[in-house]
């Protein structure tokens, strides 16, 4: 789950966020994948689940600040699909504190994050660098 180029979208601090993104979610898929006890991949569990409740906030606004100063015709769309992975990773903390920290629950998660930030940052995030590229207002 490695960032590829073709993810880029020309926007450095958006692509920076991306990349930041997909190292963290690759760290996690490999923790919790490989060899050891759960105790101890219990705290990339936890630390991942911190940094995407965290980071997400902060990563989506920016987004969506570039968005609304390039004049981004999709601006509402992205900003609901934004909200709706919100809602999962919160809904995802949630099960975690009511069912604890268990490995089914983290590769549920992990499922979630791969799946979601792949086609998210392939497909939904790619069409802002087209609207530039095909001259649209540039920030």
């Amino acid at each position: 789950m490695m960032w590829k180029e073709m993810y880029r979208i020309g926007v450095d601090k958006v692509d920076a966020q991306h990349q930041e993104l997909f190292q963290r979610v690759e760290d996690f898929l490999l923790a919790i994948k490989g060899a050891g006890p759960w105790e101890e991949k219990l705290v990339k569990v936890k630390d991942t689940m911190a940094f995407m409740q965290d980071y997400v906030v902060e990563h989506f606004r920016d987004e969506e600040e570039y968005q609304r100063a390039i004049g981004y015709p999709g601006y509402d769309r992205h900003c609901r699909t934004h909200e709706e992975f919100k809602a999962e990773v919160n809904k995802c903390a949630e099960k975690f504190a009511a069912n604890g920290y268990t490995e089914d629950l983290a590769q549920e998660f992990a499922g979630k994050l791969m799946t979601w930030l792949i086609y998210h940052v392939a497909m939904d995030d790619q069409k802002i660098g087209q609207y530039v590229r095909q001259g649209g207002q540039q920030a």
